[in-house]
């Protein structure tokens, strides 16, 4: 795809005490990430919107958004709300990221069985329908096999911004199509079909399957005459002189066969951080991958990426 312009990185994080959350979202603003990302899973993670509220208290530039907030579990009108309070709050800063939702536990949480893949995508894109309308300020009669608004209209808060960004993540053909016909940004997971545990992932990265997979989000794109970013969640990063020995490890962890070719996939960072940055260009150059996110586990090695970026 060729992109140009510089790499954005961006990092997924959760609040788990005031002192340690705001410190960790002054370093990532002065740091240059692009964005602060909270995860929503209820019960194992803090409340989005309250964590990235609290957020834009104590940063001025870094943009704050949902990775992803569970389309299955919010209804349009307290999510419009949620989005708008947070842009204002942060002076037009706040991202929208969506997904389907793939863990069992949380709709079983609210007394509802998970629905089939399919559903959980019809809802998604109803969903993002309905709640980008509201946020436009326009009032919204939706009937879908999901959603269903009457005259709803957000007046109070209105977004600061003309426009709240619009991610939609995950790993589905159907979702990412989605995602190239509706959002700003396409978030690529790399995760395939949830395994039993309601968590974990099978994963296909072999050369084959991302440049398919890649290719499909190419043509689903150009269908929609729209050019969205794309960005990767990074599912390990590990900064180290002996990249064949981490990926041979990483490898089994992955139950990935071909452990040299996890080195030039781009939801995994291993080697110097020299090399990483080479793979990063390398990346966008085929796959047109010009966004990351990476976990707060790996801000350290994250930050020394970035400022290499910065220099490139």
């Amino acid at each position: 795809m060729g992109r140009t312009g510089a790499i954005a990185v961006s990092v997924q994080a959760t609040a788990t005490s005031a002192a340690s959350w705001a410190e960790l979202a002054r370093r990532v603003d002065g740091e240059g990430f692009a964005t602060l990302y909270c995860a929503d899973h209820p019960g194992s993670t803090a409340a989005p919107f309250v964590a990235l509220a609290a957020a834009a208290a104590v940063t001025r530039r870094v943009r704050l958004g949902t990775c992803v907030a569970n389309a299955g579990l919010w209804e349009p009108m307290a999510l419009a709300s949620e989005v708008a309070t947070l842009d204002v709050l942060s002076e037009g800063r706040a991202v929208l990221g969506l997904g389907a939702g793939h863990t069992p536990a949380e709709w079983a949480a609210v007394g509802r069985s998970i629905p089939g893949p399919g559903a959980r995508v019809d809802r998604l894109a109803e969903v993002v329908e309905a709640t980008t309308r509201l946020l436009t300020g326009e009032e919204v009669t939706f009937e879908g096999a999901h959603v269903r608004t009457d005259g709803a209209r957000l007046e109070v808060p209105r977004p600061a911004q003309p426009h709240v960004p619009l991610m939609i993540g995950g790993g589905g053909r159907r979702v990412l199509a989605l995602a190239a016909r509706a959002a700003d940004i396409v978030g690529v997971t790399g995760l395939g079909r949830t395994r039993d545990d309601g968590h974990r992932h099978d994963v296909d990265w072999s050369p084959a399957a991302l440049d398919a997979s890649f290719s499909d989000l190419r043509e689903a794109s150009s269908r929609a005459g729209r050019d969205p970013s794309v960005e990767a969640l990074v599912q390990h990063v590990e900064v180290t002189d002996a990249p064949v020995a981490a990926a041979r490890r990483l490898a089994s962890a992955f139950g990935i066969d071909d452990a040299s070719a996890l080195l030039d996939v781009p939801y995994v960072w291993v080697g110097t951080v020299e090399a990483i940055v080479e793979r990063l260009a390398a990346h966008r150059e085929r796959w047109g991958i010009d966004r990351y996110v990476v976990r707060q586990d790996s801000l350290d090695a994250a930050s020394a990426v970035l400022s290499r970026l910065r220099d490139a």
